[in-house]
């Protein structure tokens, strides 16, 4: 018994100590989301040609690895972007109506809308910085930019959508999907 007692404690000294680290961002392993806790799907790094922009991270009812799963269900859900470098609003704001034309097939007014309201709550980000979405069924996404909350976006089309920014068939790149949704 003695001798496997060394053997064990290398092992928990080998266990990682933060499970939501990358690039040097920290996210919590899971999220209290009103009367739920959600959990951490998954991390995902978004660079623009050579350089790392923001960490993202998921956060689910349940981990899933299935995107139309995770679009299709009518659940809580929570997406953090960490900056790691600084990015004007400008740029925020065009890159959301660039998401919104590459993954929903003829959005509707309504939408299109949203997407530009979304564009309007954004503000220049500085390394550290930090955008939630945060979607509740039949309330709504509530997007905060740097601790502040912005507005309320209604409706699931809306939640689908903008997740589908970074889960959908077109998100900034195969690998940030991937490690989005624990691959």
């Amino acid at each position: 018994m003695h001798r496997l007692l060394p053997f064990a404690l290398l092992m928990l000294l080998a266990l990682p100590a933060h499970a939501g680290e990358l690039a040097g961002v920290n996210l919590a392993d899971s999220v209290r989301i009103d009367d739920q806790t959600l959990v951490l799907n998954g991390l995902g790094l978004r660079k623009k040609a050579i350089f790392k922009v923001y960490v993202g991270g998921l956060y689910l009812t349940a981990k899933q690895a299935d995107p139309d799963t995770i679009l299709g269900a009518d659940t809580p859900r929570l997406m953090v972007l960490e900056f790691v470098r600084n990015v004007s609003a400008d740029s925020i704001g065009g890159a959301w109506q660039d998401c919104l034309a590459a993954n929903v097939t003829k959005p509707s007014a309504e939408l299109t809308k949203q997407f530009d309201q979304l564009s309007s709550w954004m503000a220049d980000v500085s390394s550290g910085d930090q955008l939630t979405f945060t979607y509740r069924p039949g309330k709504g996404t509530e997007v905060e930019v740097k601790g502040q909350t912005k507005g309320n976006a209604k409706g699931k089309a809306f939640a689908d959508a903008l997740f589908s920014c970074w889960i959908g068939a077109e998100p900034p790149s195969a690998d940030f999907k991937a490690g989005l949704l624990g691959n």
